[in-house]
């Protein structure tokens, strides 16, 4: 089963903790808005991707089963 990053935009305050962690998924554009490069979890980046959820400031990153 694959899984899924998700942000809730509407608890996203565009910090950058994520992108910090993984800059290769997560982007902050020139607005501050955040984009989501890759929703897939791979495990080669699974564990940075669980660090990014843990330190989200708004708890707005998620993973989810699809």
């Amino acid at each position: 089963m694959a899984q899924k990053i998700v942000v809730d935009f509407g608890l996203c305050e565009a910090n950058g903790v994520c992108m910090g962690i993984l800059p290769e998924v997560f982007d902050l554009d020139e607005q501050d808005y955040l984009h989501v490069l890759k929703d897939e979890v791979t495990p080669e980046i699974e564990d940075q991707v669980k660090e990014a959820v843990r330190q989200c400031p708004r708890q707005a990153i998620s993973i989810v089963e699809e």
